[in-house]
């Protein structure tokens, strides 16, 4: 099906509209069907082998917010007044024989039974080529898989009029302890990857998008 004109226009209208919002309106809160929506379109995001190797830790508590801005520089404004802030944690240790891939294999796409050696194996190559067989490396591989659903939920949300702010600037080693004195993180399966606040701004952006123009990012061969 070929996608109407009103409907390119009206996804091209939320790109324009989406910014780094570095702080929100604190008065504003998301309603919960609508942040729902968000979480939703995160969920179905695609993902390497289709292993799915995120969780999203929504972050509503205000005292564990006041803990986590002194080491995430990148939400000073967004921590105290974002009415969503997430945490997306990564997998670690996906290999071929680990509990993750096993639950994905059978329990959520239902691999027929002559099909799982052979995922598996494949599977297998390529963490030990591709990947080197290296913790970390793999830790980075899944890493990547989140930004697709931290890409998703932000456009979705610039969709129905709700902004957003991704943010890499946080103190990795600092805000994981405070994350694992918290529970959130605990027995190896997942290392932190990125954060997303959500909210409404205050005040629109002050300088009009700028990006590179489609000629000098796109090479046709």
């Amino acid at each position: 099906m070929v996608g109407t004109e009103s409907q390119k226009q009206e996804i091209l209208k939320a790109h324009q509209f989406r910014f780094a919002c570095r702080s929100f309106d604190p008065n504003k809160k998301i309603p919960d069907e609508d942040f729902h929506f968000i979480l939703e379109t995160g969920r179905l995001s695609p993902s390497s082998a289709g292993l799915e190797p995120w969780k999203l830790v929504v972050i509503q508590d205000a005292a564990l917010r006041e803990k986590l801005k002194p080491v995430t520089a990148g939400a000073q404004g967004s921590l105290p007044t974002a009415s969503h802030f997430v945490v997306i944690l990564a997998r670690q240790g996906l290999k071929h024989d680990s509990a993750h891939v096993t639950k994905m294999v059978n329990d959520v796409h239902h691999f027929p039974e002559a099909l799982i050696p052979h995922f598996l194996g494949s599977y297998q190559t390529f963490v030990e080529t591709e990947l080197e067989d290296n913790d970390r490396l793999l830790f980075e591989w899944a890493s990547k898989q989140t930004y697709i659903a931290l890409g998703n939920m932000m456009t979705a949300a610039a969709q129905i009029g709700i902004d957003s702010c991704p943010i890499e600037g946080f103190d990795r080693k600092q805000v994981t302890a405070i994350l694992q004195n918290e529970g959130i993180i605990y027995g190896g399966d997942f290392g932190l990857a990125c954060m997303v606040a959500f909210g409404y701004r205050q005040e629109d952006p002050k300088r009009p998008k700028a990006r590179q123009t489609l000629d000098e990012i796109v090479e046709w061969r």
